[in-house]
């Protein structure tokens, strides 16, 4: 995924990856958008510390967008499809 999102290539957003806010460490992030993309295993799907990050994040303005492994790796293009919708819609 990083090789996707870095160096301004997904229409020219900048990401940061492994970027620290508050006491977590986010997968990326799109400050100027305020969007959150974290890419998550299926250890991820009922997860009580993710509603309680996530409900963190939302506090201070984020949205957060969850994609699974298999999805990044096997989709990347509807992936980054997703990403780019979420970010012209903030």
């Amino acid at each position: 995924m990083w090789r996707l999102l870095r160096d301004r290539r997904l229409s020219a957003y900048k990401f940061r990856r492994q970027a620290p806010i508050e006491n977590y460490i986010l997968d990326f992030v799109c400050f100027e958008k305020r969007l959150v993309i974290e890419i998550d295993g299926s250890q991820h799907a009922e997860s009580g510390s993710d509603a309680a990050r996530d409900a963190a994040l939302s506090a201070e303005g984020f949205v957060i967008a969850r994609y699974w492994n298999n999805d990044v790796l096997q989709q990347p293009a509807s992936v980054l499809e997703d990403i780019l919708a979420k970010l012209a819609a903030r």
